[in-house]
């Protein structure tokens, strides 16, 4: 999303003042903080911007954040969709398109730490690596899980009416139970962020 931005920064402003034109946004985001214009814009995107879309629309977005939390607190997964662009196949897409693609990026990552860790003889290092692990291990776990949500709400293919608003449409989405085979225990999450 930052680099789709910075492009339609680029386009509506010009490549000239492009660097000067995203320290201002950043600085207006974050004032007196510490990071570049790219990391500032990021974190925006990451944890503020669904909060104000959520505000500036009243509880009623038009763009959906899918959100991994309900499974843990790895913050692990998040997507946005655009409402009017919905259709029954969405959900599936972005499960194969973005979910499984972040789960494998982790999982590369992880193997990559331990090569790493066998590369190194410095503990200072290895155990920096093995507390990255630990987190992205956390990450998967919290992916799968949502995954297993996903998946069940993909496969049923659910089309929405604009005409039923925000709010009902949303529910459909939101406190999903799912079996766990012949075990009584059931996975309840919500797909989408809580507005």
């Amino acid at each position: 999303i930052v680099i789709k931005f910075t492009k339609f920064v680029q386009k509506v402003y010009g490549e000239k003042t492009l660097a000067e034109n995203l320290t201002f946004i950043a600085e207006a985001i974050y004032p007196n903080t510490n990071g570049t214009p790219n990391e500032k814009i990021r974190r925006y995107f990451l944890n503020d911007f669904y909060k104000d879309h959520v505000k500036v629309y009243q509880k009623k977005p038009i763009y959906w954040q899918f959100e991994s939390t309900g499974g843990g607190k790895s913050n692990a997964f998040k997507a946005l969709i655009y409402l009017h662009r919905y259709n029954k196949y969405t959900i599936g897409r972005v499960r194969t398109d973005y979910l499984h693609s972040l789960q494998r990026k982790y999982e590369g990552e992880i193997k990559g730490l331990d090569t790493l860790i066998g590369a190194t003889e410095n503990a200072k290092e290895q155990a920096s690596y093995r507390k990255t692990i630990e987190e992205l291990r956390k990450k998967v776990i919290e992916c799968r899980t949502y995954d297993q949500v996903v998946s069940h709400i993909a496969l049923q293919s659910i089309e929405i009416d604009l005409d039923d608003g925000v709010t009902a449409n949303y529910a459909k989405f939101q406190n999903v139970e799912i079996p766990q085979g012949d075990s009584k225990e059931e996975i309840k999450m919500s797909l989408l962020s809580k507005i």
